[in-house]
């Protein structure tokens, strides 16, 4: 007769049934004096840190949900793009006098991207820098705030927005707008500090 293969529920080894530690005799299980959920272990509702408790979450001190939407907005921005449609735009700039054509394009809150180039004129303070048609094509294409701005000349290098364009900018911003500089990427208000705009007439 074939003999059969010991038993582990009944044989002399350690089992649920016999002496050996199991969820009912004296080991440590989840109803005894070990740590457990319910005991003096830290958990969700006891003294460690958890969401409820003093530890950092959405709703206190921490960083508010503008920073947090901020930084997501940051991370999202495909400067390349951006650049990239600066220096097209750049293409269909009016620049008899100067030959120096600049382009420039923003992203607005809403995703779209909004361009615009330099416009000459025969009396030379009359002419329009690519920041004055790009606001006019943000109007024009249905309006919003700018979150990221970038600003090139022909070749496709970085130009820095003169005084007057960074005003017209800042009017346009967006909460944590920011723009590609010759000195990597700057906050509307590291570019143009203790701004003048909307708020100050009262």
């Amino acid at each position: 007769m074939t003999e059969l293969p010991a038993n582990p529920d009944n044989d002399g080894g350690a089992s649920p049934s016999d002496g050996g530690a199991s969820p009912s005799d004296g080991g440590a299980s989840p109803s005894d004096g070990g740590a457990s959920p319910s005991d003096g272990g830290a958990s969700p509702s006891d003294g460690g840190a958890s969401p409820s408790d003093g530890g950092a979450s959405p709703s206190d001190g921490g960083a508010s949900s503008q920073a947090d939407r901020t930084g997501a907005d940051r991370a999202e921005v495909d400067w390349a793009a951006l650049q990239d449609a600066a220096r097209a735009a750049s293409a269909h700039a009016y620049v008899p006098y100067s030959k120096y054509p600049v382009g420039a394009a923003a992203l607005t809150e809403d995703g779209r991207i909004v361009t615009g180039a330099n416009v000459e004129n025969a009396s030379y303070g009359l002419t329009l820098c690519a920041e004055c048609s790009l606001v006019s094509a943000l109007h024009m294409s249905g309006g919003g705030r700018l979150m990221a701005f970038s600003c090139v000349d022909g070749a496709g290098n970085i130009l820095m927005p003169c005084g007057r364009c960074r005003q017209l900018l800042h009017e346009f911003r967006a909460p944590g707008m920011q723009l590609m500089t010759i000195s990597g990427i700057k906050t509307m208000d590291e570019v143009l500090p203790d701004a003048f705009g909307p708020e100050n007439l009262g």
